[in-house]
């Protein structure tokens, strides 16, 4: 299970935390924001982009396969779906659209940059995102 807490310092500036980790979210300058820290959507594929390197490395890791490295770029636009060519045939208005390029980095024969490949698109957060996320929301008043 993971826990973070998010406190609003300054502007709207969050100071994140999980165990003794911490780390902060922020806006651009031009919507107000003090620009100390990704906003919230870089953070979201942010986190994906991790978790795909992450899943490569264990991967090739736990079939003794020589990965010299990966990296990947993940970009989050809002596109209609009416432009989207690749985009569900129900969805309608505005949609959220995910772009990525894995680049893995080693010796590997054909049979193995199939497999790699598709084990990139299964990382965990990945799924998370794709099958979508139920939300429970308590709001408390404090004062």
């Amino acid at each position: 299970m993971a826990t973070i807490t998010a406190d609003l310092t300054t502007g709207f500036a969050v100071e994140l935390r999980s165990g003794e980790h911490v780390w902060r979210a922020d806006e651009p300058a031009e919507l107000g924001g003090t620009d100390t820290g990704p906003n919230p959507y870089e953070l979201l594929i942010s986190a994906v982009a991790a978790c795909t390197c992450i899943t490569v490395s264990m991967y090739c890791q736990r079939k003794g396969w020589k990965l010299d490295s990966v990296s990947a770029k993940y970009e989050l636009d809002k596109v209609h779906a009416d432009d989207c060519d690749d985009c569900d045939d129900d969805a309608k208005g505005y949609i959220d659209r995910v772009r990525s390029e894995i680049f893995i980095e080693g010796d590997f024969d054909d049979a193995q940059r199939e497999r790699l490949s598709g084990i990139a698109q299964r990382c965990p957060v990945h799924k998370t995102l794709d099958h979508g996320v139920s939300f429970t929301i308590e709001t408390i008043f404090v004062g």
